[in-house]
């Protein structure tokens, strides 16, 4: 990816910006410019220049929308969504700051309108979830009658489904199948406006997701698809493990336990790294503190991931991790599934791992920088991860 802004922050939010650009989610003119206006390394700035360029895009989707064109209007629409989720991405984390909440609310009101002059069906659905209810949104093929395949989209820890439009619903209604978009505790509204934090069981997330899609009559509920990327690749499979009614999974990228994979990278004395998890917070502080002196991992760990479990300290984040686990949950998992990895992508170090641990049909897929795919969850090349990976999924789903 091309040099864009000199802050390594900063520079992988802007990368995150431009990812739905090929599926019109973005402009890079749009993008370029408006980081012309931001001070490196200065949240305010970066919160400022994207939010004026959104209300501005907003603007000219309003403007379409009132006098009758309503295919200028969902595109300008759906720039406005995206521009106005990362206005909020710098700020990310608690105390939550105010402007991160006003501008959610802008995206959403802009996803709303995008929905509205939407190529193909598009209604917001709400999930029943405990004492409380989960987002979605439910995405359909165009002019064709279903019930339909399904695509359950699960996102990772920053995301939200106004995101996973445009890496799940967009290449499965291309492809004659529905796509149900969630936000989950940890993620997206449930996150930012109803405080629900994340947890390892997604097994006890999936299921009401599923007790709902079996209801529609847009779905056809013998053939439900999950799909999970980023942290997304540990949330699926583990909700796999509990919902029988999965004809299929992609994890990308797989995921194994996650102390496993973390524990051995922290700069602790090994007597508290053979203890881990059972190690009081407070005895693994004093060794975090270079997570904070790099803008990159405060950004991820300081910010997002205490504010995502709702927790005070790193060292409690640490022991927290002791509870993600897949292991002993893998062999549950009976649908067909594909694993992805991807080169120079660190999250997937263990997807060989959770692939030979599975019982089921399976499948693995590496992807590389040599065919533009290296990188986390592949997004400068999703074109190439649609092909390889819905080709799979539409002849695992395909009736007999």
């Amino acid at each position: 990816m091309p040099q864009l802004i000199d802050h390594p922050l900063f520079q992988m939010l802007a990368e995150r910006a431009l990812f739905p650009a090929t599926r019109g989610g973005a402009e890079l003119g749009e993008v370029e410019r408006t980081l012309t206006r931001v001070v490196p390394g200065d949240t305010g700035s970066w919160y400022d220049a994207w939010s004026s360029t959104a209300a501005t895009v907003e603007e000219w989707a309003d403007h379409s929308a009132v006098t009758g064109h309503p295919v200028s209007a969902r595109e300008a629409y759906a720039r406005a969504t995206t521009y106005h989720r990362v206005s909020y991405s710098a700020l990310f984390g608690a105390p939550v700051d105010p402007r991160l909440v006003e501008a959610f609310d802008r995206q959403e009101r802009c996803f709303g309108r995008f929905a509205a002059h939407a190529p193909h069906p598009m209604t917001a659905v709400e999930i029943p979830y405990e004492d409380t209810s989960l987002p979605g949104w439910l995405c359909l093929p165009a002019d064709s009658a279903g019930p339909f395949p399904t695509l359950v989209a699960v996102d990772g820890y920053d995301g939200s489904v106004h995101e996973m439009y445009w890496s799940h619903a967009v290449p499965a209604v291309r492809r004659g199948m529905a796509c149900l978009l969630v936000d989950g505790p940890g993620q997206g509204r449930a996150l930012v406006k109803q405080g629900l934090v994340m947890r390892p069981d997604w097994e006890n997330v999936l299921r009401p997701v599923f007790d709902l899609a079996v209801t529609l009559p847009e779905v056809d509920a013998d053939r439900i698809a999950v799909m999970g990327w980023s942290f997304g690749g540990y949330l699926a499979p583990r909700g796999v493990s509990g919902e029988p009614r999965a004809a299929a999974l992609v994890a990308d990228p797989g995921q194994w336990d996650l102390l496993d994979g973390f524990g051995p990278q922290l700069p602790i004395p090994d007597e508290l790294r053979a203890r881990l998890p059972d190690v009081p917070p407070g005895e693994l502080d004093p060794y975090l503190s270079f997570f904070a002196e790099d803008p990159v991992l405060r950004w991820k760990f300081v910010q997002r991931a205490l504010w995502v479990h709702g927790l005070r300290s790193l060292g409690a984040y640490v022991v927290e991790t002791g509870r993600y686990r897949i292991s002993d949950r893998a062999a549950a998992i009976t649908c067909p599934t594909l694993v992805a990895t991807a080169e120079g992508d660190p999250t997937g170090a263990a997807a060989r791992q959770l692939y030979e641990a599975l019982e089921c049909p399976k499948a693995f897929v590496r992807f590389t920088a040599e065919e533009g795919t290296g990188g986390h969850c592949e997004t400068a090349n999703r074109a190439r991860f649609d092909q390889r990976v819905f080709d799979w999924l539409e002849d695992v789903l395909k009736r007999s």
